[in-house]
């Protein structure tokens, strides 16, 4: 019997792509930080801008987080396959947009790293229900089965390297809601006809 629906992973891949151009959007509306209010629910969410390994643009990638002696941690839960992970080990220099700002940043992959385990603990208890939803629950497993879990996970370390500033970052679509709401207001303020 034959179908034309799509595999489910195809389906899931598709979806996730949706979100993840949904949660650039938000972080350029300037709600980045509003979607770390709440990290125990939503996760810490930075958002990664990387060189494309074979178009040479610039991608937004957005993905939770972890905070270790000052430098940042992600995890390729998708493994080395993931675009952005070959993206960053192709070149390296990156940019975040994190809750406390804009930087530059350069990327290395660390997963063969002594702290491993601990570190993709973070990142994973840092990723709020995504892990969970993903069946892994950071909390509840022991070292052997979260090893076991994420024994396909690439983790990655970025150090920031310097603050940016300037137009293409985080909120650069924030004037939106200023237009938007004076829009709304001259609309709800304008005389209305009188009807016959």
């Amino acid at each position: 019997m034959r179908t034309d629906t799509p595999p489910a992973s195809v389906l899931a891949r598709r979806a996730f792509r949706a979100f993840n151009r949904f949660m650039v959007l938000l972080w350029r509306l300037g709600l980045g930080p509003w979607l770390n209010a709440w990290p125990s629910v939503g996760g810490r969410i930075m958002v990664l801008t990387h060189t494309g390994r074979a178009s040479g643009q610039r991608r937004r990638t957005p993905l939770n987080y972890t905070i270790a002696d000052g430098d940042i941690f992600c995890a390729a839960g998708f493994g080395p396959g993931s675009d952005w992970y070959r993206n960053i080990l192709r070149a390296p220099d990156v940019e975040l947009w994190l809750p406390d700002g804009w930087w530059a940043g350069v990327a290395e992959d660390v997963s063969g790293c002594a702290e491993r385990l601990p570190l993709l603990r973070a990142v994973l208890r840092a990723s709020g229900f995504a892990a969970r939803l993903a069946g892994i629950d950071p909390d509840r497993l022991d070292d052997a089965a979260l090893a076991r879990a994420t024994s396909g996970y690439c983790l990655v370390r970025i150090r920031r390297a310097a603050a940016r500033t300037g137009p293409g970052g985080p909120g650069d679509m924030a004037w939106l809601w200023p237009s938007a709401t004076l829009l709304l207001l001259a609309l709800r303020l304008r005389p209305r006809r009188a009807r016959l």
